[in-house]
């Protein structure tokens, strides 16, 4: 019986001696990751932040494109073609004092070297149309590369909140434990002096298995946690990482109300929508462009001649040059560009229906997270006076049993009302804190925001 209970300590004392030094090593060895310091990571690091801004870099691209549309075009060609014999001209003389002749009129090789320019002068405000598409375009990826960066940070917070909350819930399992084997080992005592029957101590170390158990589900929370935080900064899934302790206690000041406006003018996402309508609107502009005719100025300059030198021959000047305007009109063609305007309005409506549907839904988001702050505010002030009442029951219970007027039931008892009364205040608190992160990011706004370079604010 000795020997079963000198094995079932020694087991018990290494899973915690485990456990809290592999967390002192990690204390000794690893410096705590700050959360500003992981959001910094994050935005370096990050694919999607990087697609976001590729598609900023690539809205950019479009934008320069469109503005060449104003700009002259210059093109330039060399041709040269062989005719099956040299062109001629019958003349037919002045009988009888010059006879009939065949007169050679050009060279059978012929070499031509073409510049030109050509202008656009007006095109039914086409041109304008399609370059305020494409600038409004840029104006979108950046609202949707700053929509994206929100994201992540909310995903570097929750998951840095989720570490903590773990470490603590861990923290509780070692209490747990550590009374646990106390009330154990006092049984033990109990027993062996025939105080308390042998049921009384099989309880009391059941128990404690119950709470080595969750101490062990509790540790794997904690690597679980971390290994989330390592894949959002895309750093290796077992890099070691401590970090710190900088849950909030402090209740959120805002309004609802307060929060729904600074929503309805931070959130990107509303920006980007607002943007499209401006844009639908544009692409209106474009198609209607098409019921006007393209006026442009053309000039061209040519070089010909009978070798690949163009330098001229016998037969025609080297040189020749011309300036045009030329005007095309397409008046009919079956009504192609009344549909495509038509397609054109209809697309604007359904953006700007979006627009609607994005503010409600945004609107849906912020009371969410609001609500959901405010009641994990309120579970964390009850779940503290939990803890007070449990702690004073157990010491309580512990006393009572020490002088054998409470039984071991009653201490255990005591002891599991503690553990949970510390489990849910740590999870009100890391709830409070995950929700307020959540609530920032439905509010659009984060403290952090403007402390890391992002393509909107270059």
């Amino acid at each position: 019986m000795g020997m079963r209970d000198t094995l079932y300590n020694s087991i018990t004392t290494v899973v915690i001696l485990c456990i809290l030094s592999g967390g002192v090593m990690a204390a000794e060895t690893e410096k705590p990751l700050t959360l500003q310091e992981s959001i910094e990571l994050v935005l370096k690091q990050s694919v999607i932040i990087h697609a976001a801004r590729e598609g900023v870099t690539g809205a950019e691209a479009q934008k320069k494109e469109a503005l060449t549309g104003f700009l002259p075009k210059l093109s330039t060609s060399y041709n040269y073609s062989r005719l099956n014999e040299a062109p001629t001209f019958l003349f037919p003389g002045v009988p009888p004092l010059i006879p009939r002749t065949v007169m050679t009129t050009g060279t059978r090789d012929n070499y031509y070297w073409t510049l030109e320019a050509k202008q656009p002068i007006f095109a039914g405000g086409g041109i304008l149309a399609n370059y305020e598409v494409n600038s409004l375009g840029m104006d979108i990826a950046k609202m949707d590369e700053l929509a994206t960066i929100q994201d992540i940070i909310q995903e570097v917070k929750v998951a840095y909140f989720h570490i903590i909350k773990a470490e603590k819930i861990l923290e509780v399992a070692v209490q747990s434990v550590t009374q646990l084997k106390a009330h154990r080992d006092m049984s033990q005592h109990f027993f062996d002096v025939g105080m308390i029957p042998r049921n009384d101590l099989l309880h009391a170390e059941v128990e404690l298995a119950n709470g080595l158990q969750y101490l062990v589900r509790s540790e794997n929370g904690v690597e679980m946690a971390k290994s989330r935080l390592n894949t959002i900064l895309r750093r290796g899934i077992d890099t070691p990482i401590k970090v710190e302790d900088l849950l909030m206690r402090e209740p959120f000041e805002k309004s609802l109300a307060e929060c729904l406006r600074v929503a309805m003018e931070n959130r990107p996402e509303i920006k980007a929508y607002a943007l499209k309508v401006e844009q639908a609107k544009n692409m209106v502009k474009l198609a209607r462009s098409e019921y006007f005719p393209n006026v442009n100025v053309v000039g061209n300059y040519t070089r010909f001649g009978d070798e690949p030198g163009v330098s001229g021959s016998p037969y025609r000047d080297q040189e020749s040059w011309y300036v045009m305007a030329v005007a095309n009109w397409n008046f009919w063609e079956w009504g192609k560009t009344k549909n495509r305007v038509d397609l054109s309005r209809s697309r604007e409506n359904q953006i700007s229906d979006a627009l609607t549907n994005i503010r409600d839904q945004i609107t849906l988001e912020v009371k969410n997270a609001y609500l959901l702050l405010r009641e994990a505010e309120k579970q964390l002030g009850v779940s503290k006076k939990a803890v007070e009442q449990a702690e004073e029951n157990y010491r309580i219970s512990v006393e009572r049993y020490k002088e054998q007027v409470a039984t071991s039931t009653d201490v255990l008892d005591a002891q599991t009302l503690l553990t949970r009364a510390k489990s849910d205040y740590t999870n009100a608190l890391g709830d409070m804190n995950i929700s307020r992160a959540k609530l920032e990011r439905a509010m659009g706004v984060h403290p952090e925001r403007e402390k890391y370079p992002m393509s909107t604010q270059r």
